[in-house]
């Protein structure tokens, strides 16, 4: 475990592997934390490349800011990690917010990133009935807590048949939800409610880039997935059957081969 000092707040992070090591910086969703990545981190690091996982800020075991927390401002705390880390260059990957991120980071540090990983994300500016619903979420959240709203979404995080199928994913999960401090989860989707379209970054990419979506994601439909496809023409597209939105925990082994065939086949010696 380590932690640093960044812009007014503490982050928490996991830095797993060599230290000589290609990095590869994962960044989870809303509401969980770094633990998400627990399948990836240690398939990749058996491969040898070097993990960077953070709790953002607001999330997990980093510290909090209320009010509104942009997705520029999670990407910039993720360039002052790398910096804090002397790394230069690394494949960002994320998983729905997660995702948002690393295309913000793409726009904000585009001579940072070696290659991008979208999962079950969209690329879509928020519209007007989703900024409403987001800061009425925040609102809700601050009043009432997070455990019924992490009761609520449980089969919709994942694909509703693997909620029974899978108790310890499911556990994890809605563990994950219930423990995020509702200011941290607020202050995010008040930011969120402000995201712009990501169609001009995104058209600018000449990195690699992987694109992941469970088969039965109910938040981000394959149908998200294809559109970033539709925008980045030499990007991968995989959709992962038997998962919803968290394909990474719950087909973490058809997730990670086709994490680790995109970092073998198409970032690994590019530079």
């Amino acid at each position: 475990m380590n932690a640093i000092g960044v812009r007014g707040v503490t982050l928490e992070y996991d830095d797993f592997g060599a230290a000589d090591g290609a990095v590869v910086v994962l960044v989870h969703g809303h509401p969980f934390d770094r633990t998400l990545w627990e399948p990836q981190a240690g398939a990749l690091t058996g491969a040898g490349w070097r993990v960077v996982a953070p709790d953002l800020r607001g999330y997990g075991r980093s510290g909090v800011t209320p009010g509104r927390v942009l997705l520029a401002d999670f990407a910039d705390d993720l360039a002052a990690l790398l910096d804090h880390l002397g790394v230069e260059r690394a494949v960002v990957g994320g998983v729905s917010m997660g995702g948002q991120i690393a295309m913000e980071f793409r726009g904000r540090h585009p001579r940072r990133v070696r290659g991008l990983v979208l999962s079950d994300t969209s690329a879509r500016a928020e519209s007007a009935e989703g900024k409403a619903f987001r800061n009425a979420l925040a609102d809700r959240l601050l009043a009432e807590g997070m455990d019924g709203y992490a009761g609520e979404v449980i089969d919709k995080m994942l694909a509703a048949y693997n909620v029974a199928a899978m108790p310890e994913v499911a556990e994890h999960v809605l563990g994950m939800m219930r423990a995020t401090d509702p200011r941290g989860a607020a202050a995010a989707l008040r930011g969120r409610a402000e995201r712009p379209d990501y169609a001009d970054t995104l058209r600018s990419v000449e990195e690699p880039v992987l694109v992941v979506v469970g088969a039965d994601d109910v938040y981000t439909p394959v149908a998200e997935a294809e559109a970033i496809r539709g925008l980045v023409p030499h990007a991968r597209l995989a959709v992962v059957e038997g998962a919803g939105h968290l394909p990474g925990a719950e087909q973490p082994a058809r997730f990670n081969a086709v994490l680790l065939d995109f970092l073998a086949h198409e970032v690994a010696g590019r530079d």
